[in-house]
């Protein structure tokens, strides 16, 4: 029988975690102090990061050792399979052959505990006693209340206000593991009153979770701030996914030629395919490096109407400024079901790669990536988290267009969570309640214009 998943046992967990920056052809453009516009110290972040998340978010060291107790934590999960989608190419009649990397084992159902494991062990060997963070659709607060819990630390986590309302499941969740949950913008902080002030009505937006985060955690001592994306030490946690699945891949006896993620800040996609785009710039083996695509919402395009430049990573302009691709942090997406994807920034090594060219991208409509998403579940079984639903709509599309020319591509997606929790958007769906958010260039075009000037 054909297998139809690739397992590895628990001692081929890797034991290092993959850093990009040591490869990149051309240095990472430096963060900037918002205040004075010079590159940031370690002292600028000191005040919200522990010193050994600092040093790794600077460090040009290619390999970083992972501590035996957070490998010891990733065992309850990983490593994570890698299955064959026999049955959804089936479905489509395509010659393709489709791979995906599973994350939705996890406790808390996506990659997120990747590196919310080993920021909560830093974190609670530098003494600090409170963690604060923001999420969106709720899978990372998700995945820090259970890290927090793990290591006795306390999690207060700001929810993007209309996710809190979409999946109050989540919050159930976050609360069975001791996390405070609190929909932003909230009145805990001055930025989220202020914000009230000024957009009484607003759904919220991941900019405006982290501002109150970030305030929480400078304003109150012993708290440390934790971001769940964009950041360099988040993308290099991450980067276990793609070790592990570059072994399984070999037991597969296949090479991917397309891969695809779903990228709102981008660390589940990162840690997919930092290492294979490491090992063609090392210039390893053939040098052939897959075709590497980003998958959006058309209402949150980041990659694919935003600029490269620097902005802060929050609404309330805390944040240092960013060398990414942005929308403007004064944009706030509609409240579309994907709502760890409505984030106007992205990680800054994405955005690097992206705009050099290793890696491109595409966005597409909330009903568009239902369909696709219905299409895997009635033929693989899982329900997808929305956000991955809209790379399988890619990999969907690149499979029939394989059927029209009879190419036998390898083609991956990352399947970064289960939607288990978002049975709402399903049920809209399924009841013709889904639309998709009018065409935001309007918007992003007045948001870019209010960049900061650098």
């Amino acid at each position: 029988m054909d297998p139809t998943k690739f397992t590895l046992d628990e001692n081929e967990l890797p034991k290092q975690w993959y850093n990009i920056q040591a490869d990149l052809p051309t240095p990472l453009e430096s963060p900037l102090n918002p205040g004075t516009k010079e590159p940031i110290t370690p002292d600028d972040l000191s005040a919200i990061f522990p010193m050994s998340l600092i040093k790794q978010e600077m460090s040009t060291d290619r390999w970083i050792k992972i501590p035996d107790e957070v490998r010891d934590i990733y065992t309850l999960w990983r490593p994570s399979p890698l299955y064959r989608a026999r049955r959804l190419e089936r479905a489509l009649k395509t010659p393709a052959k489709i791979y995906y990397k599973w994350e939705g084992v996890s406790p808390p159902g996506s990659h997120k505990p990747n590196t919310a494991v080993p920021q909560t062990y830093y974190n609670a060997k530098a003494g600090i006693e409170r963690i604060t963070t923001e999420t969106g659709a709720g899978q990372w607060g998700s995945a820090l209340s259970f890290a927090t819990r793990l290591f006795d630390l306390e999690c207060t986590v700001y929810m993007v206000r209309v996710s809190y309302d979409q999946k109050p499941y989540r919050r159930v969740m976050m609360e069975t593991w001791g996390g405070q949950v609190f929909p932003s913008p909230s009145n805990k902080t001055e930025c989220g009153r202020k914000l009230l002030i000024e957009k009484p009505d607003t759904t919220g937006s991941l900019g405006m979770a982290i501002s109150e985060a970030v305030e929480d955690a400078a304003t109150h001592d012993n708290a440390n701030y934790a971001l769940g994306s964009v950041l360099n030490h988040v993308m290099l946690h991450q980067t276990v996914i793609g070790l592990e699945m570059q072994k399984q891949f070999e037991m597969a006896e296949e090479t991917p030629d397309v891969m695809f993620g779903c990228v709102g800040g981008g660390s589940n996609f990162a840690g997919a395919v930092f290492p294979y785009i490491g090992e063609a710039l090392r210039g390893k083996g053939d040098c052939d490096c897959p075709r590497i695509v980003s998958c959006e919402p058309a209402s949150c395009p980041t990659l694919t109407k935003g600029v490269f430049a620097y902005d802060f990573g929050d609404a309330a302009q805390m944040t240092p400024l960013l060398k990414m691709y942005t929308l403007g942090h004064d944009y706030v997406p509609p409240g579309i079901h994907a709502g760890g994807l409505r984030y106007h920034g992205n990680s800054p090594l994405l955005s690097k790669l992206t705009h050099d060219g290793y890696m491109e991208a595409v966005s597409y409509h909330q009903t568009e990536v239902f369909k696709s998403a219905l299409t895997f579940a009635r033929s693989e079984g899982f329900l997808l988290a929305p956000e991955t639903a809209h790379c399988v709509h890619a990999v969907i599309e690149e499979a029939l267009r394989c059927k029209q020319t009879g190419e036998e591509k390898v083609l991956f997606f990352c399947g970064s969570g289960h939607g288990d929790f978002d049975l709402a958007a399903y049920d809209d769906y399924l009841r013709g309640n889904m639309t998709d958010p009018g065409d935001p260039t309007d918007a992003v075009r007045e948001s870019i214009s209010k960049l900061p000037e650098v």
